[in-house]
């Protein structure tokens, strides 16, 4: 078959590497789960759960993840009596129950995690200009996503309500966390951050066109 002569859009070639990345990835999630002793749906379960102190509604859960609630409560329930997880009863609600990570829960996956490397290798094939353009463009990939509403709101510093977009005039650490009361760099952007606070959606907006001022200007056709 012939080469064509016109290539796909830039956006679906985008998609199709993505893909390819995301089969690693889920090699990776294989390795991890094995090592922790579940299945690649437990092992997202606990992941999502860690560092959440407060725990998650089951509903939450599945909708993080993008599964079903009833699948959702079955590995949650295999998860339970593995004792890597516990029920606990909402402090406002004593009729609602979060899920939450037992001790020995965190210490498998945090066993785990240290399996994890195919990712990781591949983006310190890129120098650290790239890793931060990279880290960049995901993080305005999954603002689309959540903001359009096919995933939760991530907790992401450009989601979150302590971010301050180039609240400083130093080219190296242009942003501020109002939660230490620190400026950071844009390398150091989190995607999952444990002391996020979801902002309310005019602040997202407003602190997102801040962001996106300073930004880089797109070369020219894309």
């Amino acid at each position: 078959m012939e080469t064509p002569t016109v290539p796909k859009s830039l956006p679906l070639r985008i998609h199709e590497g993505l893909e390819r990345v995301a089969t690693a990835l889920r090699a990776d999630d294989w390795v991890s789960a094995r090592a922790a002793g579940v299945n690649p749906t437990q092992f997202a379960i606990m992941a999502v759960l860690e560092g959440r102190a407060m725990g998650m509604s089951v509903r939450d859960i599945a909708l993080q993840l993008g599964v079903s609630q009833p699948s959702a409560t079955d590995s949650i329930a295999a998860l339970e009596r593995k004792g890597y997880l516990i029920r606990s009863p909402a402090p406002q609600d004593r009729r609602s129950v979060r899920i939450m990570l037992t001790d020995h829960g965190q210490a498998s996956l945090t066993a785990a995690h240290a399996t994890r490397s195919v990712a990781e290798r591949a983006a310190r094939s890129l120098d650290a200009r790239q890793q931060e353009d990279l880290l960049v463009s995901l993080v305005t990939m999954i603002r689309h996503l959540q903001e359009t509403g096919v995933i939760p709101v991530q907790r992401m510093c450009v989601s979150c309500r302590y971010f301050r977009p180039y609240a400083h005039a130093d080219a190296a650490q242009p942003h501020h966390c109002s939660f230490v009361d620190a400026a950071f760099g844009q390398h150091e952007l989190r995607v999952d951050c444990r002391e996020h606070e979801t902002a309310d959606p005019s602040y997202r907006a407003a602190t997102w066109a801040e962001f996106q001022k300073d930004q880089p200007l797109n070369p020219p056709g894309l």
